[in-house]
């Protein structure tokens, strides 16, 4: 199953947080907004496909994320989670531990912001960079 989101860059984008990464629906962040790599999505965690939701649920899946600018891409390993709660209006988190709350996409992640390659994070504090994220559970 996969889904895919259209997202956009940011100047206040850093990329530096060390146990996540976050993509908001949101126009505009601030500069403290250290785990968001992608602005002005086209989905948050409530968009996406019920059955796709179904199957996050899961502690055996294995959910790869990658992230696509211009020809640059990077590739995220997490797990899914039977406590997910996938119901989040405006974001979509990513995180290393294995903390759930309602923006919670994925856990036990191998990459957090500060882990995306640099190249990509470069890129994407230009705010009409187009950021392509595909999610598949695999």
């Amino acid at each position: 199953m996969k889904e895919e989101i259209i997202a956009y860059g940011h100047e206040n984008i850093t990329a530096k947080h060390a146990t996540t990464f976050e993509i908001t629906k949101d126009r505009d962040i601030s500069i403290r907004a250290d785990c968001i790599i992608a602005t002005n999505s086209n989905k948050a965690i409530n968009d996406l496909d019920e059955e796709f939701k179904k199957e996050l649920k899961n502690d055996d899946v294995t959910v790869k994320i990658i992230i696509k600018v211009d020809d640059i891409k990077d590739v995220i390993l997490a797990k899914g989670s039977r406590n997910l709660i996938l119901n989040h209006s405006r974001d979509i988190v990513i995180r290393k531990s294995d903390f759930i709350d309602s923006r919670t996409l994925a856990i036990k992640s191998n990459k957090a912001a500060k882990d995306i390659d640099r190249r990509i994070i470069e890129r994407i504090k230009n705010r009409n960079k187009q950021i392509k994220i595909l999610i598949y559970i695999i």
